[in-house]
């Protein structure tokens, strides 16, 4: 089986708001990329990957001005040609962007099963303190997508799809702004995965097999902001010392330090002279007991993965439809 995660930049920005897809000369939300570009670039994206679950990340808006994402991811699949073909939400997000699975029928059964209690769901409000400080109460903008899925075979698995909060600090005017909501953005960054942790912890105490997958907007090393909290957000989801650990060999390579290899799933301009920066920020971690199977991971990056560099089309498509490249796991279930 085949489980993928992929930030679709602005996807909602192709379709109306009647969930027809645009697929014209019409800019979206691609700097330099047409709408028909995009759109024809996820479709290739999509069917190379072949995926039998796919979590979107940033899928088309549910909420705001009547629009809903379902029939649009619809829509696309069938235009697309793509087996997943049914899509699954959970709770709607304050922005246009929201977290769907896109699924093979024949291949997965799937439910939106949000756990509550302690701690509360994700569409609730959880109070957490850093560095001593009194508990904040923090909540999702996109909550996360909490799925029950039972496989052909008979496997029961649970995976949580994420889209946690950007640390980028929109809306500043001057560098003593952006160090200050960037610290701002990184508590609540840093508040999620505590939350997304706790939830982690009751599903490994209970043996359920689990995936935790989606773009965390952070990893080891990635920014200054760090060293006043000693540690990012991915090693708080993937557990701490004396926890029982997730598993992502993209996440532990970075663990090894600055100066070792470090692969990456995104690739975006930054201002002021808008040179490229790339960036690991989209995980798939696993359970224990899923690690056991042996699964495989890839990061379809066009320069990066030799079988991606090498088709042209393939390589092009990566390039137009996102500045997020699919991460994928292959596992026996």
């Amino acid at each position: 089986m085949r489980i993928a995660t992929y930030n679709c930049q602005w996807f909602d920005h192709l379709f109306d708001d009647h969930a027809r897809l645009w697929n014209d000369e019409g800019r979206g939300g691609r700097e330099g990329v047409t709408r028909a570009e995009q759109t024809q670039g996820l479709g290739h994206v999509f069917r190379a990957l072949d995926a039998d679950a796919i979590l979107v990340v940033e899928a088309p808006d549910a909420r705001h001005r009547a629009r809903d994402g379902t029939p649009a991811l619809e829509v696309f699949a069938k235009v697309m040609g793509l087996r997943t073909r049914e899509v699954l939400m959970g709770f709607h997000s304050n922005s246009q962007q929201e977290i769907a699975l896109l699924y093979d029928p024949a291949v997965l059964t799937v439910r939106h099963d949000p756990q509550g209690g302690d701690p509360p769901r994700f569409d609730g409000t959880y109070r957490v303190g850093f560095n001593g400080n009194p508990p904040d109460p923090i909540i999702w903008s996109k909550p996360p997508l909490e799925i029950e899925a039972l496989t052909t075979k008979g496997s029961v698995l649970r995976l949580i799809g994420v889209h946690a909060k950007s640390k980028a600090p929109h809306g500043a005017r001057n560098e003593a702004q952006a160090a200050r909501i960037a610290l701002e953005n990184r508590r609540k960054q840093l508040a999620q995965c505590v939350w997304l942790r706790a939830r982690v912890d009751r599903h490994l105490a209970a043996r359920d097999p689990l995936i935790v997958l989606g773009d965390f907007n952070d990893g080891p090393g990635l920014d200054d902001q760090e060293e006043v909290f000693g540690r990012s957000g991915v090693e708080i989801v993937m557990g701490e010392k004396g926890a029982v650990h997730l598993y992502d060999p993209h996440a532990r390579l970075a663990l090894c330090g600055p100066t070792a290899a470090s692969p990456t799933t995104a690739r975006f301009r930054v201002p002021p002279d808008g040179r490229w920066l790339s960036a690991l920020l989209d995980y798939v971690m696993v359970s224990p007991d899923l690690r056991a199977r042996k699964p495989a991971w890839r990061i379809w990056h066009p320069f990066d993965d030799p079988e991606c560099w090498a088709d042209e089309a393939l390589r092009r498509a990566l390039l137009h439809a996102s500045d997020h490249f699919p991460v994928t796991l292959d596992i026996d279930l």
